[in-house]
Parts: C-alpha cells; structure tokens; sequence
C-alpha cells in the first residue's frame, strides 16, 4: 500500500511549498506528487498518472479539496469513483470528507430487525446515506464558488482600477527600472562613444561591471528613449 501526497498549483506566482509542507507534518511518509499547470482544464499530466496507478488500500493526501477539483460536479464523482476502487482520500483542510469518515457514515447505519419497523429503519439508513454523500458534495461546491469569487474579484478590482485611471500590467514598450539599471545607464550615457562619451563597449561594459547581453538591452533602451 502507498501514500501519496497531491499537491497543485494553478499560476506560476503561486507557491507549492506550503501543500507540501502540510502534507509532510501530518503525513511525513507520504511521496510527494506536484503538479503546475496554469487555466482551467483539466489538464493535468501527473494527476492522470497518479489517478491510474493508484490501487485498493493506497492513499492520497490533499492540502484541500480545490487541490483534487475545483470543479463541483467532476470532483464528486471523482471521489465516488476512487472510493469504489478503495482508494482513501485524506484532505487536511476538510476531514470531515475524508473516506475514512465517509466509510463510518455507511457501516454506522441502522441494522434491520425484520419487523414491521423496517420500513422507517430503510427510511432512516436512506437519509444518513444522503447527507453523507451531500456534505462532500457541498465541500466541491464551496471549493469550486472560491474560485468564481476569486475570479469575480479580480475582474472588478482591474475595472475599477481603469476607472480610477490606472496602468494596468505594463505597456508595450514599458520597462521595468530598478535603482541598479539606472545607475548603469547612467555611466553608459556619459561614457559609451554613442552617446556623449570617449569609451568603447567593452570598456564601458567593464566599468558598468555589466554582461554584454545586458549592456546591448540597456544601449537599446537608451536609443528608444531619445
């Protein structure tokens, strides 16, 4: 039997170091499995991996149910399907939906006693079986509107934010300047023959202590801006 830990992120700017670390304090044995992809198919090379490999009496880890699906109706199904196969499923952040628990939900149903009251004890297993199945249910849906929020969000605050008159992201031609890149451009400006200086590049690039790549960009952004 192996224990795997999924961890997923969906932007390059994301870290998948803090999945991981939860994983690790609660389940240190666990084989870490990482996965970056950005949008939003299922696209998913290693998950596909994982998702075929894994057999009955394995386990997968996740920091969260978003990390499985954020979709409510695919990661549902999902977990039914990998449930069947006796496959466990551990999320850290919603152990209420764990197999394990899922698993207690269905053994915990009442016992037939082959009276007439059985009609109500089937009535009362039904009901159980229902509301175990709707709380991991609901635990996709809150996963998958946390990231319609997200996106809603960021789409109005990039709105108002032209509103209000703000650059956003950068413009074409636009570059980024540091404090280090303008005081090299500046000794390029007084020192490079093309502009009001007396040096060659490969002095000018010494003197800047600058690459030769780097000394080209900045000469060429110099030259745009005049």
């Amino acid at each position: 039997m192996c224990m795997y830990g999924y961890c997923r992120i969906s932007q390059k700017k994301q870290s998948i170091e803090r999945q991981i670390r939860n994983i690790k304090e609660a389940y240190p044995e666990a084989v870490i499995i990482e996965e970056a992809f950005t949008g939003t198919k299922i696209d998913r090379p290693e998950w596909n991996k994982l998702y075929k490999k894994a057999k009955n009496g394995d386990t997968i880890i996740f920091d969260s149910v978003s990390r499985m699906s954020r979709n409510a109706e695919d990661g549902f199904n999902t977990y039914e399907e990998l449930y069947n196969r006796g496959i466990n499923l551990v999320f850290i952040k919603e152990p209420h939906i764990n197999t394990d628990t899922y698993k207690k939900s269905l053994t915990g149903l009442v016992s037939m006693t082959n009276t007439n009251v059985d009609f109500i004890l089937e009535g009362i297993n039904k009901y159980l079986l229902a509301l175990a199945k709707e709380q991991i249910r609901l635990a996709f849906e809150q996963a998958e509107k946390e990231v319609e929020d997200l996106h809603q969000r960021t789409k109005e605050g990039i709105e108002t934010a032209k509103l209000a008159g703000k650059q956003i992201g950068k413009s074409k031609g636009d570059t980024w300047e540091t404090k280090k890149s303008k005081e090299v451009k500046q000794i390029i400006l007084k020192h490079s023959k093309d502009f009001n200086g007396t040096l060659a590049d490969v002095d000018v690039m010494k003197l800047a202590g600058i690459a030769r790549k780097t000394y080209y960009k900045y000469k060429k952004e110099l030259r745009e801006a005049e």
